[in-house]
């Protein structure tokens, strides 16, 4: 209850939510930010109510799932705002986001693993490794410091590491002694890294490596918003689900 009250307060403080006035219903992609940013509160409150609702050992997977689209939730007050007000594509705003939450999805599958059977710590520093060399990469390419191609193809590298340590590495090795349920959550949460992240290469590719400057602005965001509310709330849900079985059989 306390955590609902804290964040209650932190919503409240921004003057800048009904900025941009009225929204253009042909504007899909102020549209999309702000079905998202819905989306992403919506998401926040119920992890942190059934935090409440499972076993002791799933209580912090439920809290960072409830911190992952927390922190989105409050990065798309600020997107949608720059969008509405400006129609401008809000890099640096997406790439704080991303630097905060993508490592914590990669705590996830450290803690989803820990908490059903022995996992080593190198796991998680590997996949953090990766997730900083393309999450590095594409900020580099996106705001103009880096060739938009060669950022491209190291951000792909180091997905693929991820896919690589997860899919063939320690990941394996550890799931593999774990129970059904937490193998079958496992195995969901690794579509969505392969399938559901696969979108935003794919958003990068039609913002910066096809398409022209008038239309590249509305592919890249439309996509990136989507990825976001596939991404980060049904990688929420597969852990709660999991969470409550467990808790059940316990």
């Amino acid at each position: 209850m306390k955590l609902l009250l804290i964040l209650g307060s932190a919503i409240a403080l921004p003057s800048f939510a009904a900025a941009g006035g009225d929204l253009d219903i042909s504007d899909t992609v102020g549209v999309s930010f702000w079905l998202v940013t819905a989306g992403m509160l919506a998401a926040t409150v119920f992890f942190f109510v059934e935090r409440d609702q499972v076993s002791a050992k799933w209580k912090t997977s439920l809290t960072v799932s409830g911190l992952i689209t927390g922190i989105a939730f409050w990065h798309y007050l600020y997107m949608r705002g720059v969008w509405i007000d400006t129609g401008d594509t809000p890099t640096v705003f997406r790439y704080i986001d991303w630097l905060l939450t993508v490592p914590l999805q990669m705590v996830e599958f450290y803690l989803i693993l820990a908490a059903c059977t022995s996992v080593a710590a190198s796991l998680f520093k590997k996949l953090l490794a990766g997730s900083l060399v393309m999450l590095g990469a594409g900020f580099a390419g996106e705001a103009g410091l880096a060739p938009v191609l060669p950022a491209f193809i190291i951000g792909m590298a180091g997905w693929l590491y991820m896919i690589y340590e997860l899919y063939m590495g320690e990941g394996k090795a550890a799931v593999s002694t774990a129970s059904p349920a937490v193998n079958s959550a496992y195995n969901a949460m690794m579509m969505i890294i392969v399938v559901g992240w696969a979108i935003y290469p794919a958003g990068y590719a039609a913002g910066y490596l096809m398409g022209g400057e008038g239309v590249y602005a509305s592919n890249l965001n439309l996509i990136y918003n989507l990825a976001d509310f596939v991404n980060k709330i049904l990688f929420g849900l597969i852990i709660w689900n999991v969470a409550v079985k467990e808790s059940s059989n316990a």
